[in-house]
C-alpha cells in the first residue's frame, strides 16, 4: 500500500497530531485512523520510517521534528494550531518543558482536545516513576486476579493496561472532548491514566464483592477459573477447549452435548461442589482431541470454543467469513473495528509510507478548510 487510501470512516475530517511513543498512544492513534481521522505522527529525526510489519503504526503520515530545535517546535505548533486533537504519552511536565504544554497550545487553538496518556496519571506519588502495563495493573488488583492453578500470577499480555485501560479510555475521552468542543467551542485536557482506566474496568467486580458474590481468593470465583463451567480444559491432544456456560440454559446444553448426566452436575452454583466437578470434567475432556470436542460443542448454545493459537486464529472459519483479518502489503493483520454501516472504516496507509514535510500537511489542511468554508 504505497499510496494512501482516502479516508472513509466516521471520523473523516478530524485532524489528530500524535507525538510518537510506545504502547497505548500509538494504538489509540491507529484506532482513530482506522475510523477515518487524519493522523499526523511527529517522530524524532531518523525515526520516521516505519517497518511495513509495524501494523500498530498504520494509517498515518509521519513528519520528523527535533523538539529541541525552536524552528521545529514552531512547526509543531503550526500543526497543532490546525488540529482537533493532540495525543502525547510522555511523563508529566515533559511537554511543558518543550513549550508544548496545554497552557501554550490551548491559547493558540482554543478548540483543541489535548489527550495525555500515562500509566500513573498527571499527578500522585507515582506520577514521575517509570513503569509498564504490568506495573499499572498490579496496583489496581487486576493482575492479582489472573492466576495459574499453582497460584502464580499470569500477565494478560499488555491488553488490560496499555490497550484496555489506556488506549480505549483515551479514545473514548478524546471523542467525548471533540463532541463537547463542537458544542462549546472550547477544548480541554483529557488525562487518561492506565491505573484509572483499569480500575474503571473492574467496576463489576467491586460490585460483585459488595453483594457477596466475589471473594479475595483467586480461582474460587465465577469468572477467574473457579467455576467448572467457566474455564479451559486440556484435551487428549494437548489442545484446549474454552467453556463459558454460565446461564442455566447454556449449562444444560453443555451437559446434554458433553454427556454430563450424573446427579453431581445438578447443583451448578454450589461452590462446595466445584472442586469435584473440576476433577471430573478435567478427566472427561482428556478423552477427546480439541477438534473432536469442537465438532461436538462449538457453534451450539453450550458456549464453547476451541482455543486457537494466536497466529492460527486468522484461519478460523468464523473470522474468515467476517473478514476479521486482512492482508496488506503481503502481511496478515487485524482489520479495522468496530464496523459502520454507512461510513465503513479502512486502513488508510502502510506504516512504511515515507516521512513527509510539515508544510505539505499544513497546505493540504488549509486547502480542505477553505473548500469546506466555501
Amino acid at each position: 500500500m504505497t499510496e494512501r487510501s482516502a479516508a472513509t470512516g466516521p471520523l473523516r475530517g478530524v485532524r489528530v497530531v500524535e507525538f510518537a511513543g510506545i504502547g497505548p498512544g500509538p494504538f489509540a492513534s491507529m484506532l482513530l485512523s482506522d475510523m477515518g481521522a487524519d493522523v499526523v505522527s511527529i517522530a524524532r529525526p531518523g525515526q520516521g520510517k516505519r517497518d511495513v510489519r509495524d501494523f500498530v503504526n498504520r494509517g498515518r503520515r509521519v513528519i520528523e521534528l527535533d523538539l529541541k530545535n525552536p524552528a521545529d517546535i514552531a512547526k509543531a505548533l503550526d500543526l497543532i494550531g490546525a488540529a482537533d486533537v493532540l495525543i502525547e504519552g510522555f511523563r508529566p511536565q515533559v511537554m511543558e518543558r518543550l513549550g508544548l504544554g496545554p497552557d501554550v497550545v490551548l491559547k493558540r487553538n482554543p478548540k483543541l482536545v489535548y489527550g495525555r496518556m500515562t500509566g500513573w496519571g498527571q499527578e500522585g506519588p507515582l506520577a514521575q516513576a517509570a513503569g509498564h502495563d504490568i506495573n499499572y495493573i498490579a496496583i489496581t488488583g487486576a493482575l492479582d486476579s489472573f492466576r495459574a492453578a499453582n497460584g502464580e500470577t499470569v500477565s494478560p499480555l499488555n491488553l488490560v493496561g496499555d490497550y484496555g485501560g489506556g488506549a480505549m479510555y483515551l479514545v473514548v475521552g478524546v471523542l467525548a472532548g471533540v463532541i463537547e468542543a463542537r458544542a462549546s467551542g472550547k477544548g480541554q485536557v483529557v488525562d487518561a491514566a492506565m491505573c484509572d482506566g483499569v480500575s474503571s474496568m473492574l467496576t463489576m467486580f467491586h460490585s460483585m464483592k459488595a453483594t457477596g458474590r466475589w471473594t479475595d481468593q483467586p480461582r474460587t470465583n465465577l469468572l477467574d477459573g473457579g467455576a467448572p463451567f467457566y474455564r479451559t480444559y486440556e484435551c487428549k491432544d494437548g489442545g484446549f477447549m474454552a467453556i463459558g456456560a454460565l446461564e442455566p440454559q447454556f449449562y444444560a446444553e453443555l451437559r446434554k452435548l458433553a454427556g454430563l448426566s450424573e446427579d453431581c452436575y445438578d447443583a451448578q452454583m454450589d461452590r462446595k461442589g466445584w472442586p469435584h466437578l473440576h476433577e471430573k470434567m478435567t478427566a472427561l475432556f482428556k478423552t477427546k482431541t480439541r477438534d473432536e470436542w469442537a465438532a461436538i460443542l462449538e457453534g451450539s448454545d453450550a458456549c464453547a470454543a476451541a482455543v486457537r493459537g494466536l497466529f492460527d486464529a486468522p484461519n478460523h472459519p468464523h473470522l474468515v467469513s467476517r473478514q476479521t483479518f486482512v492482508t496488506v502489503d503481503g502481511h496478515v493483520q487485524p482489520a479495522p473495528a468496530p464496523r459502520f454501516s454507512r461510513t465503513p472504516s479502512n486502513i488508510q496507509g502502510s506504516p512504511a509510507v515515507p516521512p513527509v514535510d510539515a508544510a505539505e500537511i499544513l497546505s493540504q489542511w488549509s486547502q480542505k478548510t477553505a473548500a469546506k468554508a466555501s
